[in-house]
């Protein structure tokens, strides 16, 4: 199958000043027609460079789509850089100038003389019209590669991808006979080395792949696998999984769109349990995650007396058993000291357990890292007191 690579092209998008979303959805949407990414690169308004990023693509892939640069001012590079990389003259279409007089008509304006730099694309290039902005898009074939030049802007983008580039790379590729299907496995409270060690070996197939991706107090396992039809690929995906549960065992809490707190949830609605919570530094980002899987039966508090220790945790859990009279209580602190520390605390009526984890991260991301592996000693516990 053809291999892809993406060229989204913008100073502002080095310089951090805009988010560049279309190189994900245009790998998310032609993964799934079956085509190989092999990269994604990101260039300013220069057209040096982007040709070059362009030629240097056409060595190895069979796709370039490139993406942004296509506008009427001086730094909308892509036109000449695309021309520069195929060794091609810019050529001046009536047609495409019929498309963006028509265009501003419609809007109720005139064009400048500059707009008319829209209406020119590499010689023998194929144009693309665009019914949904004014910058003509074109696909210039260079010995069975294709550099396809798209709007920056996102919907106009979509657009066009899926109604003139899809069905054009489907004729040329017959894409129909491949597509991509992706299960994820969620685990959380064990590393991303610990997972690898576990199924390292499962990770070098080529079809179905493993790979692992890392956030904080989490690692999700993805399954990936390229097949005719999805019935095919699920078929293909499914022995693999199999292997993952039976090595991972209670360390994978879900999959797909399985959340900790929407499992944790489940298992207090089956089982009927009255359940409250306290947290201590998380800002009521703990309550918000339960009410967010609408845990109907979670009754929560946020204290904003310091808890300095796990002893002081451990005592207002207790609290909760005693006075609130519910049949679980469970407490999650995060202390900002150096290190950043957490002191999870489970009770219910037969046992008293309690946890304290140290962070070594981005401190930015330990609110996260907190929350992910408190609702995982939660799950743990629950399942341990229910007996699921």
């Amino acid at each position: 199958m053809p291999d892809l690579e993406i060229i989204t092209i913008g100073t502002e998008l080095l310089l951090g000043e805009i988010t560049d979303t279309n190189s994900t959805y245009i790998a998310r949407t032609l993964r799934d027609h079956g085509i190989d990414i092999y990269r994604i690169t990101t260039i300013g308004d220069n057209p040096a460079r982007i040709a070059a990023a362009i030629k240097e693509a056409l060595g190895r892939s069979d796709i370039i789509i490139t993406t942004g640069g296509l506008g009427p001012t001086v730094d909308d590079p892509t036109r000449q850089a695309v021309a520069d990389a195929t060794e091609r003259d810019l050529v001046f279409l009536d047609e495409l100038w019929d498309q963006i007089l028509a265009k501003f008509k419609a809007y109720g304006r005139v064009p400048t003389e500059n707009n008319r730099r829209q209406a020119m694309i590499p010689e023998g290039a194929l144009p693309i019209s665009n019914p949904v902005g004014t910058a003509p898009c074109f696909i210039v074939d260079v010995n069975s590669s294709y550099v396809i030049s798209l709007p920056g802007v996102p919907k106009e983008m979509e657009y066009i991808l899926h109604h003139s580039i899809i069905p054009y790379l489907k004729n040329k590729f017959h894409l129909e006979s491949q597509i991509i299907k992706a299960t994820v496995l969620h685990s959380a409270a064990i590393g991303e080395s610990m997972i690898d060690q576990l199924i390292s070996d499962l990770e070098e197939q080529s079809n179905p792949t493993v790979g692992l991706l890392a956030h904080p107090g989490q690692v999700d396992i993805r399954v990936t696998a390229k097949a005719s039809s999805e019935s095919e690929a699920i078929e293909m995906i499914k022995p693999l999984l199999d292997e993952l549960l039976y090595r991972l065992g209670d360390n994978i809490y879900g999959r797909d769109e399985d959340t900790l707190e929407g499992v944790i949830t489940a298992i207090l609605e089956e089982n009927r349990l009255e359940f409250k919570i306290i947290e201590y530094g998380l800002d009521g980002k703990l309550a918000a995650r339960l009410q967010s899987a609408q845990a109907q039966k979670v009754k929560t508090k946020n204290l904003k007396a310091p808890v300095t220790d796990l002893e002081m945790l451990k005592r207002h859990v207790d609290q909760l058993i005693c006075k609130d009279q519910v049949d679980i209580g469970f407490g999650l602190a995060l202390l900002e000291i150096d290190p950043i520390t957490i002191h999870m605390v489970y009770q219910d009526h037969s046992q008293f357990t309690s946890k304290t984890r140290s962070y070594g991260g981005p401190p930015q991301n330990a609110p996260l890292w907190a929350l992910n592996l408190g609702l995982e000693y939660l799950r743990r516990n629950l399942i341990q007191f229910t007996g699921k």
